[in-house]
């Protein structure tokens, strides 16, 4: 399905409201999926991996013990969405020369527009790699060295993001419109439709329409 980036991040964030995220959580996982929508890449999906992966679990549980030293989650795999936005908040290690180095992390591609906003940030070009994988942003454009390598990999041991020499090559730039595939868009609807309460006796009562009472 084509869907506006708006339909999308505005999806992604009641699913991932939906799924227990904080509000403020639930919004910046909702902006990285729609960075990597504009970028067609696949972020609903990864969003919606992650959602299922850790539902019930409790943030402590997958963000970082410590940003000092190789960030890692207390038990299991590091949380993307943790992780991306403690990079945010330690985007000036970056500018030091300081990389970031994250371990066991899930699904890494959803760390990428954390680091694209730390790219803005510094008004430098950014660089995470894992695997055989490196990518470089500025924060709008991007690139990728094998699109066809573990870009999708649903785990790495270490991922590292680091300040990258500029690019001056051709780059991917953003689009006004993304594609999920319908399952992809189910799966985040199953968690969207936590966030509406089920209707009561009460509350047909109070509601728009004939109520208990249909006398048609």
């Amino acid at each position: 399905m084509n869907r506006s980036l708006n339909e999308i991040e505005a999806h992604a964030k009641r699913a991932a409201r939906g799924a227990g995220l904080s509000w403020g959580m639930a919004e910046e996982a909702a902006r990285a999926t729609r960075w990597l929508a504009s970028h067609d890449l696949s972020g609903p999906a990864l969003l919606s991996d992650i959602l299922a992966k850790n539902d019930g679990l409790a943030h402590k549980q997958v963000a970082p013990v410590s940003l000092d030293g190789e960030w890692r989650a207390p038990v299991g795999e590091l949380c993307p969405l943790a992780a991306g936005t403690a990079l945010n908040d330690c985007a000036d290690r970056l500018a030091k020369g300081q990389p970031v180095k994250m371990a066991n992390v899930s699904h890494p591609l959803l760390v990428v527009p954390f680091a694209a906003w730390a790219a803005i940030h510094l008004n430098e070009h950014v660089q995470i790699r894992w695997q055989n994988l490196r990518i470089d942003t500025d924060g709008v454009g991007v690139w990728v060295n094998d699109l066809k390598s573990e870009i999708n990999t649903n785990q790495t041991a270490a991922l590292t993001c680091q300040i990258a020499r500029k690019r001056t090559d051709a780059a991917t730039h953003p689009r006004f419109r993304g594609t999920v595939a319908p399952g992809v868009w189910e799966k985040l609807d199953t968690f969207a439709q936590r966030t509406f309460a089920p209707a009561t006796a009460a509350s047909r009562l109070l509601g728009a329409g004939a109520g208990a009472a249909d006398n048609d």
